[in-house]
Formats: structure tokens, C-alpha cells, sequence
């Protein structure tokens, strides 16, 4: 079964490419990584996307420039891509869910149950090969629009890995696992990580006078608030 834009298309333009999403992780923020795309593996619509094949489109828009939405409805923007970026095995993405918008924190919870594990390519195909023994269509240009989630895939070779829960979901974190969130998903330096959990505030800004130069105490500043913001978000 094959999805399709519920917004009208240029007659040049190509219908979405549904896939499975192979997610990696997905927090309690709301941020997921996996693949829209993979390289050389022919859906169900006979297509075959080439490496390179986003190569161009991705230089000229960045991550920035591609919307994500829900079953390509463009009245359901539900997040932000991240990153956005081709490796040897297809594309490979990384977003975050909106919090605020509620069809976000809906896609989200069947996401982590994986009762939702579908991504989809919105885009228009710029140079392709066809195939003349087998109909195959191999893209090896294309413009990319929006990623959207989607129900239904046309790749089963893509799916759903693993999702990964906040630390404080469950229970208490030990010092160690603490630590290394606050490093790993809060942003600090380890240093950092340490001198507030020996010593709070305190110990933060005896590291910032025996250590930081003069000037690096806005940097500091704007990680301590990202911290605070991951941390409330986690609880």
C-alpha cells in the first residue's frame, strides 16, 4: 500500500517515497535519528534511489530547508530536522518532536511503543535510469521537500531498532549514568558535570574563576540553560 501527498504537486513532481524508519533512539525530548532512505534497495513503487542521488539538494537547503510533517499533510508540521545527511548506507536523519504541537506528543508515544515507524520522501525526481527489462526506476537526482511520518512503508528492510528512554523515567539514575547525561544530552564539559553534582552552583562557578577565560562565561551560561531546560523536559 502506498501513501501519497495529501497536498497538490506540480504534475513534474513525484509522489513520496514511504519507507520504514529505522530509528536508532528515540528520548524523552522528543529527538529520533534513524534512515528516511536507503541506498540501492528497490519499494514497493519499483523505485531505487542511488547514492548522490541528495547530494545537491541537501548543499542548497540544509537540514533547515526540509519540512517535517505528519502523512505529508503540510497543515501537520510536527518537528524540526536537526541533521540531514547522506552516509554509505542511505539518509540518514535526525529530528525533534515538538513538545508544544499535540500531534507531535501523539506521533511520539506510537512512536515509542512502535506503533508508528514509518518515514516518507517528499521530493521530485530531477535525472533518473529506467530499467527497459524490469520497469525499475533508478533516481540518481533528486530535490528533497519534506520527510514526513507515515503508517504505511514501502521498504521492510527499514525499520524500527530500539528506543531509548530517559534515565529518570523509571527511577533515580546512579552518579554515573547522571553524569553522563549530563554530559552526553545536557551539553556540559565533564568538568562541568562533575563540579555541579559535587557541589552544585557552588562548585560551577569555582571551576568558571579557576578555569575560564575571560569571555566564556556567556558560553557556560547558555549550557547551564540547556541543561536546566533537558533536565525539566527529562522529569
Amino acid at each position: 500500500m502506498s501513501a501519497r501527498p495529501l497536498f497538490l504537486m506540480p504534475a513534474c513532481a513525484d509522489v513520496s517515497e514511504p519507507r520504514r524508519l529505522e530509528t536508532k533512539a528515540v528520548f524523552e525530548d522528543g529527538t529520533f535519528e534513524g534512515y528516511a532512505s536507503l541506498f540501492d534497495a528497490e519499494d514497493m513503487g519499483r523505485d531505487v534511489v542511488m547514492r548522490g542521488a541528495f547530494a545537491e539538494s541537501l548543499r542548497a537547503k540544509g537540514a533547515a530547508g526540509i519540512k517535517m510533517l505528519f502523512q505529508h499533510d503540510p497543515a501537520e508540521p510536527i518537528g524540526v530536522w536537526e541533521e540531514i545527511r547522506e552516509d554509505a548506507k542511505g539518509l540518514y536523519v535526525r529530528g525533534r518532536l515538538m513538545a508544544a504541537v499535540a500531534k507531535a506528543r501523539e506521533v511520539l508515544s506510537l512512536m515509542r511503543v512502535g506503533a508508528l515507524d514509518g518515514l516518507s520522501i517528499g521530493f521530485k525526481a530531477q535525472r533518473t535510469q529506467r530499467d527497459a527489462r524490469n520497469g525499475v526506476r533508478r533516481i540518481l537526482k533528486l530535490d528533497l521537500w519534506e520527510i514526513s511520518v507515515v503508517t504505511f512503508p514501502m521498504l521492510p528492510q527499514a525499520r524500527v531498532s530500539a528506543v531509548k528512554m530517559s534515565p529518570f523515567r523509571e527511577s533515580v539514575p546512579t552518579e554515573r549514568a547522571f553524569e553522563r547525561w549530563l554530559t552526553q544530552e545536557a551539553g556540559l564539559t565533564r568538568s562541568e558535570a562533575r563540579a555541579l553534582m559535587r557541589d552544585g552552583l557552588g562548585g560551577l562557578k569555582a571551576l568558571r574563576s579557576g578555569q575560564v577565560l575571560a569571555g566564556e562565561d556567556a558560553a557556560i551560561a547558555a549550557r547551564l540553560r540547556r541543561a536546566t531546560a533537558s533536565l525539566h523536559a527529562a522529569i
